[in-house]
């Protein structure tokens, strides 16, 4: 007998993973594109830290050969609800679905891992903005205080 509350929580799951999954995929593109344009928010160093965390937890889920906690959960749900689950991770089944290749976990392993090196290249070749304080420009006051008596 279908559960229609694990569906509804195995739908919910899967919101949350594709509003994670374009999160990531934002980040991909629009760091480089907002340093290119000069966008002043892609330094922003919560947004960025956010975007390196949840890449590095990909990453490591992928170095690890496990498939993403989320799909496992929405997996589990979707079967207690009736349905079927996923016997691979989430982006490999649509993938399998969308154009018909078999592609082992290996493939998948090496694509989250370079992405996560590309991800930490980001974050060296566009460095976040973190707690560092603008250079005020000094009054001709301080100016005139720091040069101990010397005349102009």
């Amino acid at each position: 007998m279908p559960d229609p509350l694990a569906l509804l929580l195995a739908h919910l799951v899967l919101g949350v993973h594709l509003g994670v999954i374009a999160f990531n995929l934002a980040g991909l593109i629009l760091v480089p594109l907002g340093a290119w344009r000069r966008w002043r928010w892609v330094r922003a160093c919560l947004w960025r830290a956010l975007h390196l965390l949840s890449m590095a937890v990909v990453a490591a889920q992928a170095a690890l050969g496990r498939a993403c906690f989320l799909t496992l959960w929405q997996s589990a749900l979707m079967r207690e609800a009736g349905g079927q689950g996923y016997a691979a991770g989430l982006i490999q089944t649509w993938i399998d679905r969308l154009i018909f290749w078999n592609l082992p976990l290996s493939v998948f392993t090496v694509l989250y891992l370079a992405v996560g090196v590309y991800t930490l290249a980001l974050w060296w070749r566009v460095p976040p903005r973190c707690g560092r304080a603008r250079a005020q420009p000094s009054s001709s006051a301080d100016r005139a205080s720091s040069t101990s008596g010397q005349s102009p």
